[in-house]
């Protein structure tokens, strides 16, 4: 068979295959099968379907690289028109961004348009700990910023660290540099940590701490979301303690900047559909995700806000220039 015929076999198949598969929309996620952003998609792309908020399967596309930034580049560079495309983002994405981490690309260089649900933010100490409350833990930090530490599952500069210094920046500490934070291989790891009483609190998501909740561990002084967490009402929220921060692991989708306007909302409406299904309301029950529902350009605000934060705390921490 020579190298021709095959290559017209081929080009016959392929054409054979796209006439036959048809696709509402593409969703791309930034990693390989099996992670967050690989369910974000493959979640909400199918309860479109099936809900009806498309009239076509949504087809995915794992393509792993640089912490999402080969597939952030890939959108900006290549498919930056394409209302056809979605792809699946979380509050990592906007750490990196904000930090500079995809090589000189910026947040503004797509649009957000939607979260709907989200592993929420905690602050967490051991079940002997002197402090009853957030505002215990906030007035010793005040009085000794450099004697007391969190631990966190994620690197120096990471989501983990930014969360406490946003709690602090609003309590009026402006000196966030002092702030002892231990970066730790994971939660677990992190709440060894405080409970040995290496830390004086850790900083990390609600998945990581519900196991040592229920083992009577430690306690969680406060959850950093708009309001409290369904199954865990007696944890107090950061706002109900008079610190406005809702820190969260959002999972989420971005499009293409250049979209038009119609098809923004369009996304942003087929997103608020699926927020509001039984089907969306049982995944999330299953992979312990808390309700945060922010779509269009509310989502968008926030992260712009959320970025901009980031980056100034990052900054004075060192982590980016």
């Amino acid at each position: 068979m020579t190298k021709r015929l095959i290559k017209a076999l081929m080009t016959s198949a392929v054409l054979s295959v796209s006439a036959t598969t048809a696709f509402a929309a593409e969703c791309i996620a930034p990693a390989n099968p099996g992670g967050g952003w690989d369910f974000t998609c493959r979640q909400i792309g199918k309860i479109m379907h099936d809900i009806g908020a498309v009239d076509k399967p949504v087809q995915v596309t794992n393509m792993a690289g640089g912490g999402g930034g080969l597939a952030f580049a890939h959108v900006v560079s290549e498919r930056g028109s394409d209302a056809d495309l979605i792809v699946a983002a979380s509050s990592a994405t906007s750490t990196r961004l904000a930090q500079n981490a995809y090589a000189g690309m910026t947040a503004d260089q797509v649009r957000f348009v939607g979260a709907i649900g989200a592993d929420p933010g905690v602050i967490v100490v051991a079940a002997d700990s002197p402090y009853q409350s957030l505002t215990d833990l906030i007035d010793a930090i005040k009085a000794e910023p450099g004697k007391i530490a969190f631990a966190g599952g994620s690197a120096v500069g990471g989501f983990d660290h930014i969360k406490p210094l946003m709690l602090l920046q609003r309590a009026g500490i402006t000196d966030v540099k002092a702030i002892k934070y231990i970066g730790v291989d994971g939660g677990a790891d992190a709440i060894t940590q405080t409970v040995g009483g290496f830390t004086a609190a850790m900083t990390g998501d609600m998945s990581e701490i519900v196991g040592f909740l229920k083992s009577g561990d430690v306690r969680a002084i406060a959850v950093l979301t708009e309001e409290r967490v369904p199954g865990f009402e007696d944890i107090p929220t950061a706002k109900e303690q008079g610190l406005d921060v809702v820190a969260v692991n959002w999972r989420g989708l971005y499009v293409p900047k250049d979209i038009s306007d119609d098809d923004f909302n369009m996304w942003a409406e087929r997103l608020q559909k699926v927020a509001d299904s039984a089907e969306w309301q049982e995944a999330m029950a299953a992979n312990g995700l808390a309700p945060f529902t922010k779509v269009g350009g509310d989502f968008q605000s926030y992260v712009d806000g959320v970025v901009a934060e980031i980056r100034d705390l990052s900054k004075e921490i060192g982590v980016i220039q």
